[in-house]
């Protein structure tokens, strides 16, 4: 078990607690990441990188092999389950804990499956899609009946390429959702950060807002990041971190 007393010390002083998360949340669930030794990077698709793939110009050009690639990894979302880190967020935003919200990397809804409701996705989601043509919006399940039959998705209306509602390489994030987050951290007196390395802006950069703002940072993450000097608390063990913390939730003290 992993000594969390000093974060729970933290914890029952924050009245504004905001979370980042990223790949590394998802990974405890089965998802693979994208950066890691063994993420989805480190492989190859045929002869394309997968970074290629996951690009905007390609989907454009191709989105028969987008779909074709996509349908063994992110077209499978309805058989993972939300894990302990997932469930105590949503639990300490219950408690009234973890006002802010969570602001994701990831673009699977474990998050909200696990009961959150304060969930930005900063990167879009799987969740839903939208027609590149007429704008419609579909549902994650709409999208998959095509997949998991090899076909592309496309729209009932106009029959033009429906495109997950996801930021691909080459795209910018939504402006709205980029500002409410560059509040949310700016005005937090906790932040935490939790399986992400901190190098995919502008994401990465939203706890420096909170460093300059005064605010406690912790980091629960495997590898390093450019912000460890900046934490007040720093781990590595996601599991372990968010078992001790589910724990250390039962004692009525903290709600307090």
């Amino acid at each position: 078990m992993t000594d969390i007393g000093p974060f729970l010390n933290l914890l029952g002083k924050s009245r504004r607690m905001v979370a980042l998360t990223g790949a590394g949340v998802s990974t405890l669930s089965g998802i693979p990441d994208f950066r890691s030794s063994d993420g989805l990077f480190s492989e190859k698709y045929g002869s394309l990188d997968v970074e290629t793939i996951v690009s905007i110009n390609f989907f454009n050009k191709h989105p028969d092999i987008f779909y074709s690639w996509a349908r063994d990894y992110w077209f499978r979302m309805e058989t993972f389950e939300p894990n302990v880190i997932h469930k105590t967020l949503a639990r300490l935003e219950k408690m009234g804990k973890l006002t802010e919200g969570i602001f994701t990397q990831n673009v699977d809804f474990l998050h909200k499956k696990a009961g959150s409701r304060k969930v930005y996705p900063l990167h879009g989601t799987l969740e839903r899609g939208y027609c590149t043509n007429c704008n419609a919006y579909y549902e994650y399940e709409y999208m998959r009946s095509f997949v998991e039959r090899g076909e592309v998705p496309v729209c009932s209306s106009c029959s033009s390429v429906v495109k997950p509602d996801i930021v691909f390489y080459g795209e910018n994030l939504d402006s709205t959702m980029l500002r409410r987050a560059e509040s949310a951290f700016s005005y937090a007196d906790l932040v935490l950060v939790l399986g992400s390395s901190l190098v995919v802006n502008p994401a990465a950069s939203l706890p420096y807002l909170s460093i300059r703002a005064g605010s406690d940072i912790v980091i629960v993450n495997r590898d390093s990041t450019y912000l460890d000097k900046y934490a007040q608390l720093r781990y590595e063990d996601l599991g372990s971190f968010f078992t001790s913390l589910s724990d250390a939730l039962d004692d009525e003290a903290l709600t307090r």
